[in-house]
């Protein structure tokens, strides 16, 4: 008996030990589609990036193994740098909206009380999940000179006279980020969501109990709260504005006079098309590895930053 039920205690560690190992097998094998899907179609073309910004090719000639000239010539090239002070001054113009406005509806629509806030989450959703491509041909038209925007300004007084909004490099910055906004609030939207969603319903009806209005409740019990989670969305919102593309690339083309002219674009243009003669891969190569070095450099800032405001907290 003793025997038999020591043969039974081992066949089940024995049934264990395969059932987690199967497991385990199962899990590494999802894991490594997912590797090989990342180095196939990012860690590759990095790599590949890096070889290309060490050569003068454009893509039709033959290339030559140039060092680090492309560096050296970036650091003194005017258009470049226009391009990256532009990055930085959409991303200052959009990230206080995005965040700002994302949190208010987020925190109107995580009231249990209002009705219809499934249909205004979902209304307010929309523009995120339509193409921006589409997003930036169709407002170039609102926008215009003759569009809805112009003829609504002028008929209200607000404005003497239409007013070429993406034409005018006074304005054409501020509007591309305003678009760009209404079209990427959603998404911020949902993650501000969640963090409200964390707040314990208690801590609401107590500060009500205490005659703590809107107001005081949001500032004093609420925000502090999802401060965590705040940080995380604005590291991520930061992220997004500095890799714009679509958006400018279809309502302004980095114009007028490169008012609007950010990396993705310098780098599309450099690369891709005869603007400036030749396209020159392996410098526009060296431009998008130096900026991407100098955003994974702002992100581990924002991070350590953002992980020391919590430890004090």
């Amino acid at each position: 008996m003793v025997h038999a039920e020591h043969m039974r205690l081992a066949q089940s560690k024995k049934s264990k030990r395969l059932k987690k190992l199967k497991l385990n097998a199962w899990c590494w094998g999802f894991l490594l589609i997912q590797l090989g899907f990342y180095v196939f179609f990012t860690g590759w073309p990095i790599i590949l990036s890096i070889y290309y910004s060490l050569l003068d090719w454009s893509g039709f000639t033959s290339a030559t193994f140039i060092g680090l000239q492309n560096y050296v010539q970036l650091i003194s090239d005017r258009m470049f740098w226009n391009a990256f002070l532009n990055s930085f001054r959409y991303m200052a113009m959009v990230v206080p909206m995005q965040l700002g406005i994302s949190l208010f509806l987020a925190y109107l629509l995580n009231n249990a009380t209002l009705r219809g806030r499934t249909l205004y989450r979902t209304a307010y959703f929309v523009p995120v999940i339509t193409t921006t491509a589409i997003v930036g041909i169709i407002m170039v038209f609102i926008w215009s000179v003759q569009g809805p925007v112009n003829h609504m300004l002028t008929t209200l007084r607000i404005l003497p006279e239409p007013l070429n909004f993406l034409g005018s490099g006074d304005t054409a910055m501020f509007t591309v980020a305003l678009i760009a906004t209404w079209n990427g609030c959603g998404v911020f939207m949902i993650y501000w969501l969640a963090g409200l969603q964390s707040v314990p319903q208690d801590l609401y009806e107590a500060a009500k109990m205490d005659g703590a209005g809107n107001a005081r409740t949001f500032i004093s019990i609420v925000l502090p709260m999802i401060a965590p989670i705040g940080g995380v969305i604005a590291v991520l919102c930061i992220i997004h504005a500095l890799r714009v593309f679509d958006i400018v690339i279809t309502m302004t083309g980095g114009g007028p006079f490169f008012a609007t002219e950010v990396i993705a674009t310098y780098v599309y243009r450099m690369a891709f098309t005869s603007d400036m003669g030749l396209p020159r891969l392996g410098y526009a190569s060296a431009a998008a590895l130096l900026f991407g070095a100098v955003v994974i450099v702002l992100g581990i800032i924002l991070n350590s930053v953002k992980t020391a405001l919590q430890n004090r907290r």
